[in-house]
């Protein structure tokens, strides 16, 4: 099985970033005794402002090209840093995180604007692969998620919660990492944990990463390989992570699918959470059926979507190729907003940050770091055009 065609690697973000600005009962939220649902309206107000940055790596690009007299690269970079892209925090440091997410909030609010910020701190994160990483136990990961959320407090702001924390468990065959059966769980407690202390906050929006369209199948599933070859779906993972306590899930971060695979995929994802949790399903029906079932907006789980590196689309790979690490011919997506036009799609987001490298393959730096060559392409081939 190609591991690669399913799975999206994240950049790990820099610490400048922060600077800059199996199956089991669904036990949500049993340590704290939350509620069922989450507090406030499950969606962002349309017309929410997103945040952007004053300096960025594409602002910083602009200014160097612009006086280099490279004009017409430097609109292009200067286009690119106008758009608000998120803000990931991947280093270890409860105090610290609290101060940073702290700076950014009233950045954000000064200018009346929403930050989306991103935790990327859980422990084993990418199987301890290109992107490892992350809290070196449950606690200090809970002291960390803790801290983050009082970085915020009642202010406003949207969490992408752990990108590929649900998604890439230590579960997956392919992962060295064990044992699953202690593993497993901790990281549902911690993704739990982290959606009860966000939601505290009386104006933060929460949303749980979930892979993306051509990952993971709705349902549980035989990896058809490897041991362990069953593997929950999806839905048991949104479910098992508290979901239904979160705003809701996110998708595509890092990755290039296009926006309606997303949206086909998420709006099944969502009817099936509703069959599972208000009408009793035991398992998601075909896709048929799911997409035959009305959208009843109020009462079906929401979702956002990174289209940040979307405009043309998923790569399909050639021989040593990937198409989640660096792909050539991508292109900027829809520009980040709440207004979507959708009814399950609470935002397009920049959850990525455009330019930053997805990691040292296809002529590509280290995970996270700036590569003007990608950016300046990702900038040329956006759809919509930015200029």
């Amino acid at each position: 099985m190609d591991i690669g065609a399913r799975r999206r690697r994240v950049g790990l973000a820099l610490a400048a970033t922060v600077a800059c600005a199996l199956a089991g009962a669904v036990a949500a939220g049993a340590e704290t005794g939350a509620p069922a649902d989450a507090a406030g309206p499950p969606h962002l107000p349309k017309g929410t402002s997103f945040y952007v940055e004053p300096d960025t790596h594409a602002s910083r690009q602009a200014a160097q090209w612009r006086q280099e007299g490279r004009v017409a690269d430097a609109e292009l970079m200067e286009a690119m840093a106008a758009q608000p892209t998120a803000i990931w925090f991947s280093n270890a440091g409860a105090d610290q995180v609290r101060q940073n997410v702290r700076d950014v909030v009233r950045a954000a609010k000064a200018k009346d604007q929403v930050p989306v910020l991103v935790a990327y701190f859980v422990p084993y994160r990418d199987c301890s692969q290109w992107s490892a990483g992350g809290a070196r136990s449950e606690q200090e990961y809970k002291e960390w998620i803790d801290a983050f959320a009082q970085g915020i407090g009642d202010d406003k702001a949207v969490v992408v919660v752990e990108p590929d924390g649900l998604a890439l468990l230590t579960s997956e065959p392919w992962c060295t990492i064990g044992p699953d059966e202690e593993l497993v769980p901790q990281r549902f407690r911690e993704i739990n944990h982290a959606v009860d202390a966000l939601k505290r906050g009386k104006h933060t929006r929460v949303y749980l990463d979930a892979g993306h369209s051509a990952w993971q199948a709705l349902n549980d599933y035989d990896a058809g390989y490897g041991e362990p070859r069953q593997q929950l779906g999806i839905v048991n993972r949104l479910l098992q992570g508290g979901v239904t306590r979160a705003d809701g899930f996110a998708l595509n971060t890092s990755n290039y699918r296009f926006t309606e695979d997303l949206v086909q995929y998420g709006t099944r994802v969502s009817r099936c959470i509703y069959l599972r949790t208000k009408q009793g399903a035991a398992t998601c029906p075909s896709n048929d059926e799911l997409d035959a079932i009305d959208v009843h907006k109020p009462k079906m789980t929401h979702f956002v979507l990174d289209t940040s590196r979307n405009g043309q689309g998923h790569y399909t790979p050639g021989a040593g190729e990937t198409d989640w690490c660096n792909p050539p011919g991508r292109g900027l997506g829809a520009r980040p907003t709440a207004n979507t036009g959708i009814p399950l799609v609470d935002a397009f987001v920049w959850t990525k940050r455009p330019g930053e490298s997805d990691g040292e393959c296809q002529g590509g730096p280290a995970a996270g770091r700036w590569w003007p060559q990608q950016a300046l392409e990702l900038a040329k081939l956006a759809s919509p055009p930015l200029r």
